[in-house]
Formats: C-alpha cells, sequence, structure tokens
C-alpha cells in the first residue's frame, strides 16, 4: 500500500524469489510476464519502482526510454537486470532513462538494501518537510492502490480548524510547533500497519481499519483539546479567545484552535477514486462542527444509504439585523450588489453571516448570545455592531467581529467576503 514495485520478468522462478525478497507489509510487489502486462500494472498502481529484466529479450535500452516517456508524471524509479556484465550495456541503460544496472547472478541481501535504498530516497524527497510525512502525491498514490486492491480500510481525514489565523497572530514558527506537536500524538496512538499523511498545512490523512478509526478520533480529539492552550499566551488563554485587529478600528474574536475529524469505512461501490474519497470525508468531518472545541464524525458503512458524495453547497445568504431603516436598506443594497442572497428569515434560511446592531445601549446583547448558543448557526459567522464602543462586552457574546459606528461599507464588505471564504471552504 505504501510503495508499490513493479518486476517485468519473463522467468518462472527468478522474478518471484526478488519479490518474496522485498515484499514486507508497507512494500507491494507486483510480477509482469509481459511488457504489455507491465503496463496495465504501471496504470493501474502507478509503481515508485520498476525493476526490468532483460530476459524480455528485444532492446531493453529503447524500453527504458518508452517508460520514461510513459511515466513522466510519475516519475518511477528504473532498475535493469541483466546477465551482462559490460560497461557499454551499463552506460548504454542508465543514458536511456535506467536508474541502476544490476548484474546476475545477484546476491539477494545487497538485491534488497539496494531496492530498499532507492525507495528510501525517493520517499524522503516527497515527504513533507516540516513533520517528514507523506506529502498529498503519496498519499493520492496510496488511496488509489487501496481501491485498486479493494483493501479493508477506514479513512479518516483531520483538520486543524483556526490554523491559519493562529499563525498569522502568533506566528509561523509558533504554528510549526503545534503542527509537530500535534503530529507527536497522532503517532503515539498508531499502530506500524497505519499510513499517516500531511495533506495540506492544516489537513492530515489516517488509514486505518474500521474497528478503531472511532476511538482513534475520540483520543485525538480528547488530546488534542488537552494541549491547545499550552500554545496561547497568558492574556489570550485568561480571556478565553484571541483578538485580531482590523481596519477602522474592527476587532475579531477568535477561537482558540481546535481539530473536526471525518471518518467511514471505504465502500468500493460507491467511492471509486481517491479525490471521492477526499471530498466524502471532509463532508463527514463538517458535520461534527461544534460551538466550541474538537469533535468527530464516523460513518458507518451499514448506515450509509446510497454512499454517494454529496456536494456542498455555496451560501450565500445574509441576515441583517438594523434598528436604522436607511442603513438597512444601504447595506442590503450593497451586498446585494456582490451577488449575496438578503434573507428576511432568521429561522428558516440559516445564514452563512448575520450581521447584527447591538442597540447604542447595547440593548440587544441577550438576543447576539442566543444566537452564538444556538447550535444550528453553529457555521455561522456573526458581525456585530454598535454605536457603544464596548468591545469587551460584544467579544464576550461570542460575537466573531466587532465592528464600532460609524464604519465605512467597504471595510464591511471585505470582512464579509473574508467570512464567506471560511464559511464555505
Amino acid at each position: 500500500m505504501f510503495c508499490s514495485v513493479l518486476i517485468i520478468d519473463k522467468r518462472k522462478e527468478l522474478p518471484f524469489k526478488y519479490k518474496k525478497s522485498i515484499e514486507n507489509p508497507f512494500v507491494t510487489v507486483n510480477v509482469a510476464k509481459t511488457i504489455s502486462d507491465g503496463f496495465e500494472y504501471l496504470e493501474k498502481y502507478e509503481s515508485d519502482l520498476i525493476i526490468i529484466s532483460d530476459s524480455l529479450g528485444g532492446n531493453i535500452s529503447e524500453l527504458c526510454e518508452r517508460l520514461r516517456v510513459l511515466t513522466y508524471k510519475t516519475r518511477p524509479i528504473i532498475i535493469v537486470l541483466s546477465k551482462s556484465s559490460d560497461i557499454t550495456d551499463k552506460v548504454q541503460y542508465l543514458k536511456n532513462g535506467a536508474d541502476d544496472f544490476i548484474s546476475e547472478p545477484v546476491n539477494i541481501e545487497e538485491f534488497k538494501m539496494r531496492i530498499k535504498a532507492h525507495l528510501r530516497r525517493d520517499i524522503e524527497l516527497s515527504l513533507d518537510t516540516k513533520t517528514l510525512l507523506p506529502d498529498k502525491r503519496l498519499i493520492l498514490r496510496a488511496l488509489k492502490r487501496i481501491i485498486n486492491d479493494k483493501l479493508e480500510r477506514a479513512l479518516l481525514l483531520v483538520s486543524v480548524e483556526n490554523y491559519f489565523i493562529y499563525k498569522s497572530i502568533y506566528s509561523e514558527l509558533a504554528a510549526d510547533k503545534l503542527i509537530q506537536s500535534f503530529v507527536t500524538i497522532i503517532k503515539s496512538a498508531l499502530t506500524e500497519n497505519d499510513y499517516l499523511g500531511r495533506l495540506s498545512e492544516n489537513e492530515f490523512v489516517i488509514i486505518t481499519t474500521s474497528n478503531v478509526v472511532e476511538k482513534l478520533a475520540g483520543f485525538l480529539t480528547f488530546a488534542f483539546d488537552t494541549v491547545a492552550p499550552k500554545f496561547y499566551s497568558k492574556q489570550d488563554i485568561k480571556q478565553g479567545f484571541s483578538l485580531i485587529k482590523g481596519e477602522k478600528y474592527a476587532e475579531r474574536r477568535v477561537e482558540y484552535v481546535y481539530i473536526l475529524a471525518g471518518g467511514f469505512e471505504l465502500d468500493y461501490s460507491k467511492i471509486t477514486t481517491p479525490s471521492e474519497l477526499l471530498e466524502h470525508s471532509r463532508v463527514i468531518k463538517n458535520m461534527a462542527k461544534l460551538p466550541t472545541g474538537s469533535n468527530y464524525a464516523i460513518e458507518r458503512l451499514q448506515l450509509t444509504g446510497q454512499g454517494s458524495v454529496i456536494s456542498k453547497e455555496f451560501n450565500k445568504k445574509i441576515y441583517i439585523f438594523e434598528d436604522d431603516e436607511a442603513l438597512k436598506l444601504l447595506l442590503r443594497t450593497a451586498l446585494e450588489l456582490q451577488g449575496y442572497d438578503i434573507t428576511e428569515d432568521l429561522d428558516v434560511d440559516l445564514p452563512a453571516i448575520v450581521i447584527f446592531d447591538a442597540g447604542d445601549k447595547l440593548e440587544y446583547l441577550e438576543a447576539i448570545k442566543k444566537i452564538k448558543s444556538d447550535k444550528n448557526f453553529v457555521n455561522s459567522k456573526l458581525i456585530v455592531t454598535s454605536a457603544k464602543h464596548n468591545k469587551s462586552a460584544i467579544l464576550n457574546a461570542k460575537a466573531d467581529l466587532y465592528l464600532p459606528k460609524p464604519y465605512e461599507i467597504a471595510d464591511l464588505l471585505y470582512w464579509v467576503d473574508t467570512f464567506m471564504k471560511e464559511v464555505n471552504y
């Protein structure tokens, strides 16, 4: 699953001897007797390393050239096995695309170590530099092999939410330390048969078994929430959140970093590509979101219904609560010109963003608290405006952004656009 090796050799016994010497839980080996069969395996598994024997006959140098052209995207390692020890042959093979040349008969231990060294170097070049985990390319390749072999596995997608905001406040170095600590937590819970990769800066993919995926998700959410406060300043710990200062005195409340995890047992009758697997896991992960703190959602195979991948609909709805009718009309017009949908019913049409005026005396503060405590609005962003400049009261009511009046419409549109992207992606 982790590495794939292809041996193209028409002999009966030797290729299987080579296969036995290098195959292990982390390396799968396929043997092709003909060149056409070899190409089929290449398309199916995107092999990391190809061993070509000159027992095939014909011009092996030309075959190396052909393989290089056909696999220019994946760039596998090519090793030629030959009974020839002629230096001219070696040079020609290497010149035409081979990465190594091994003369037969071979010492099986040397052969095994050479293959291992090539695979190690290939993997190391694709590892994420900060966590030394497989990157997106290797993850997609591993998922493709699992799908082709229809292995019984479960996929868990884990994301660190508010990561990029944390990074902007505390620096890239602090964010790296946060991620590295989280990777240590994940590794402590995995077995040697599990797979961990870093899909993006704040997303991780775990391939495990269905009987442990829920326990793993539960452990990760608990462990992360336990250590997360240690990455914040004493002031932020005391107030329970961080602040980002925006233009024109706007201030944004940002909750601590937390993780969301979405997992499911792979069903190959419904999902057939790596991208579908990842998209489906994101849908499940997004279902786990709570008002605060880490959480997870696991989809059981027997409860999945049709099992189709759900496409997330872009939510462009905005609700405006503003006593000043002239200002409300101005906001509505400006937002509709930007392509947003203004809803009049907060309970029926769940908006992506709520723009709420707290009142000149903060008389609507309790209404704001009620919105933020309603689980139906867990994914909505709340922009609170007020002529009474009491940012502590407003932010402690869990508003996502405090925008003091008077404010520029352009500033409001900036924050609406920012929050729209956060809600929908």
